[in-house]
């Protein structure tokens, strides 16, 4: 099973920006209620979407720059990447079923 990496503003642009496959980044904070409730839907998908979408966290008090860059306003936010552009985006805690439609998308192309 593949954990979510954590990216740092020092390597955000090589490990998201820079990345071959679709990468969705959670931008969260460790005193967000919701964000906890996201985490382990989080990592439950980074297993069953390993090789097709690589999944990274972004700890937003530790690393703002590239929150504020990309408009991160609420938390959690989910942004999804593809060849280095944002693509699709999910602010709050949604359902599982949710964030599958959306990676779905990307990691399966029609």
């Amino acid at each position: 099973m593949s954990d979510p990496i954590h990216v740092s503003d020092d390597d955000f642009e090589e490990k998201v920006l820079g990345a071959s496959q679709p990468v969705v980044v959670d931008f969260w904070a460790e005193w967000c209620g919701p964000c906890k409730m996201m985490a382990p839907v989080f990592e439950k998908l980074a297993g069953e979407y390993e090789n097709k979408v690589l999944f990274a966290k972004v700890d937003v008090d530790a690393n703002n720059r590239y929150a504020m860059q990309y408009g991160i306003r609420g938390i959690p936010t989910l942004v999804v990447f593809n060849d280095g552009t944002e693509v699709d985006r999910v602010v709050g805690y949604v359902p599982e079923a949710t964030i599958k439609q959306h990676l779905d998308a990307v990691s399966n192309p029609k």
